[in-house]
């Protein structure tokens, strides 16, 4: 199956680009919603959505950074979901109301229990860094060099810049993943009916990344059809160029909608760059499209 706007691996795309999964310092990306919007510029990228994790914050700042540029801000998030036994399932929300109350409601509880979850981690490596004679970290200025809301992405950085791990893969095995809080999570239901009663669509993110079991993702893909998922990320941060045809296959099986997006979150040990699936696969402006045209049907229905 040709892939649209496929070229070699650092080539110019052959077509526009568009990149709907990207993060800011409103979750925990490392780049603030003006410097991402400076990347996508230069990569070429149309189309644009700030999906911060149960967050939508970075919305407001991208769309006044991007005025002027032939670059359209779509308002996303990345709601964090659970579903039987698979937790931390993402489902992606695209062109709903930034301002629904109900939305903005369920969003500000997340974001005070996020704020909480973070600084008990930041306080459980601190006692492990005590154990072992170490400089302790200060959440305020953590905190500070976010710039937003703390993430554990934050917390490996201020261990890094400290000088007491090499990378991020050292901080999160060392002490992020012993001195982790759970997180909170939407049910899939929920994080879909908020999606639309807000006035948007809702998207199942990096389905590679849910689970290995194909026979697994088959069931919640149609589990999830019935609770009304509108589409499939298949070009995604996970999927390889078979994965993306499969995928595709998949959505159109059941009448959904095809969305792309890099998972953009800064780290200088990844390989995503704004407007890439993986950094090679381009990601075709079709996938907005897409949106839009489901967007222009909920409104007409």
């Amino acid at each position: 199956m040709k892939i649209q706007g496929f070229n070699a691996p650092g080539a110019k795309p052959a077509d526009p680009l568009a990149d709907l999964h990207v993060h800011t310092t409103y979750s925990d990306g490392l780049f603030s919603p003006q410097e991402v919007v400076a990347r996508a510029l230069e990569n070429g990228v149309q189309a644009l959505a700030i999906c911060d994790h149960d967050n939508i914050d970075g919305i407001e700042p991208a769309i006044s950074a991007a005025r002027g540029n032939d670059l359209e801000i779509v308002a996303g998030v990345e709601l964090s979901s659970q579903w039987q036994n698979l937790r931390d399932i993402h489902i992606l929300g695209y062109g709903f109301d930034p301002g629904a109350p109900e939305l903005v409601g369920e969003l500000a509880d997340f974001r005070d229990f996020r704020a909480r979850r973070n600084e008990m981690i930041v306080q459980r490596v601190n006692e492990v860094l005590a154990a072992e004679r170490r400089t302790l970290l200060d959440f305020q200025q953590i905190r500070r060099f976010a710039g937003g809301t703390v993430g554990r992405p934050h917390i490996a950085r201020a261990l890094i810049e400290a000088g007491l791990v090499r990378d991020n893969d050292e901080a999160f095995n060392r002490y992020l993943v012993r001195c982790n809080v759970e997180k909170r999570f939407f049910s899939a239901d929920q994080a879909i009916s908020l999606i639309h009663r807000a006035g948007g669509v809702a998207v199942l993110a990096h389905p590679p990344l849910i689970t290995e079991d194909r026979c697994a993702l088959l069931r919640l893909l149609d589990a999830f059809v019935v609770l009304g998922l509108d589409g499939i990320e298949a070009y995604n941060n996970a999927g390889s160029l078979d994965d993306v045809a499969e995928l595709t296959a998949l959505a159109r099986q059941r009448k959904l909608i095809v969305t792309g997006g890099s998972d953009f979150h800064g780290f200088s040990d990844s390989a995503a760059r704004i407007g890439w699936a993986r950094g090679e696969i381009p990601i075709p402006l079709s996938c907005w499209q897409e949106v839009r045209d489901s967007l222009s049907q909920r409104v007409a229905g």
